[in-house]
C-alpha cells in the first residue's frame, strides 16, 4: 500500500486533530485521482488510510488498543522506513474510539467492489491482527461481523474465515462452509475449490497485493486440517458401523 503523503492527506500538516474530519476531503481527492489516472483502489493513499484506521478502531473495540495488535498490523502491512511516524500518528488518532468504523469499511468495499478476493483477504488480515493477543473479545467479534457485512460477505463466508483464526470448538464443516450431509465426493470437490481460492499463488495471480496475502498460509492450513478431520471422523464412523453389522 502507498504510505507516502499520508501526513498531507489526513491533515497532519495543517493541524487537523480528527481523522474523521478528513473523510470527505480525501474521498473527493480519491474520486478525482481514480477518474484521472485509473489508479487501482488498493494503491491509493485513501485505501491506506482507511485500512489503517479500520484496524486501529478494531483494536479499540474491546476498550483497550494493545501494542501487540499494532505490532501485528505493522508486520502484516510492512510499514516502509521513514513512514513509521506518520503511521503511528494516524493509528493512535484512529484508536481513540471506534466512531465511524462502518464508514471506513464501506469506503473500502467501494474501492474493492470489483475485487472480492481482496475483500476476503483483507478480512483475513483483520482477523490476524485481532487474534494477535490470543483472545477475540466479543466486541471485536461483533466489530468484524459488521465489517464483513459492509464488505458484502455472507454469514457463511464470515464464519468460514473466522474459524480459520479463532480456536473455538467449532465444527470443521463450518470452516469449509458445508453441511455435514455433503457426500464424500462433493466434500472433496469443495476442498479442492477452497484450496484453489486461498492458495497464495492463486491470490497473486488474481492481483491481490502481498500485504493482503499475509494470512493465506494460515487460512489454507485451517482448511486442510478441517478436511483431514472430517475424513478421519467419517472413516472412524464407517469402521464403527461395519463392526456393528458384523456383530
Amino acid at each position: 500500500m502507498p504510505w507516502k503523503a499520508i501526513s498531507h492527506a489526513i491533515g497532519f500538516d495543517t493541524g487537523r486533530t480528527s481523522v474523521l474530519d478528513a473523510i470527505g476531503a480525501w474521498w473527493e481527492r480519491l474520486r478525482r485521482e481514480l477518474a484521472a489516472h485509473r489508479t487501482p483502489g488498493y494503491r491509493t493513499v485513501a485505501f491506506t488510510i482507511a485500512v489503517t484506521t479500520l484496524a486501529a478502531k478494531m483494536a479499540k473495540a474491546d476498550g483497550v488498543a494493545l501494542p501487540i495488535e499494532e505490532r501485528a498490523f505493522e508486520r502484516v502491512f510492512d510499514i516502509p522506513k521513514g513512514e513509521e511516524e506518520n503511521f503511528r500518528r494516524l493509528y493512535d488518532l484512529a484508536a481513540q474510539d471506534i466512531a465511524g468504523f462502518e464508514v471506513y469499511a464501506s469506503k473500502i468495499a467501494s474501492l474493492l467492489a470489483d475485487e472480492p478476493e481482496m475483500l476476503n483477504a483483507l478480512l483475513e488480515c483483520l482477523f490476524h491482527v485481532a487474534a494477535a493477543d490470543g483472545i477475540l473479545h466479543p466486541d471485536e467479534d461483533l466489530f468484524l461481523r459488521i465489517v464483513a457485512d459492509k464488505f458484502g460477505l455472507s454469514r457463511a463466508e464470515f464464519l468460514s474465515i473466522r474459524a480459520g483464526f479463532i480456536n473455538d470448538p467449532c465444527s470443521p464443516y463450518q470452516i469449509l462452509g458445508v453441511m455435514p450431509s455433503l457426500s464424500d465426493e462433493d466434500l472433496k470437490l469443495r476442498h479442492r475449490e477452497l484450496v484453489r481460492e486461498h492458495h497464495p499463488d492463486k491470490l497473486a495471480m488474481t492481483g491481490v497485493p502481498p500485504e493482503l496475502r499475509c494470512a493465506a498460509t494460515r487460512r489454507l492450513a485451517a482448511i486442510n486440517a478441517a478436511y483431514d478431520q472430517i475424513k478421519a471422523e467419517r472413516a472412524t464412523e464407517r469402521q464403527r458401523l461395519g463392526r456393528l453389522n458384523e456383530a
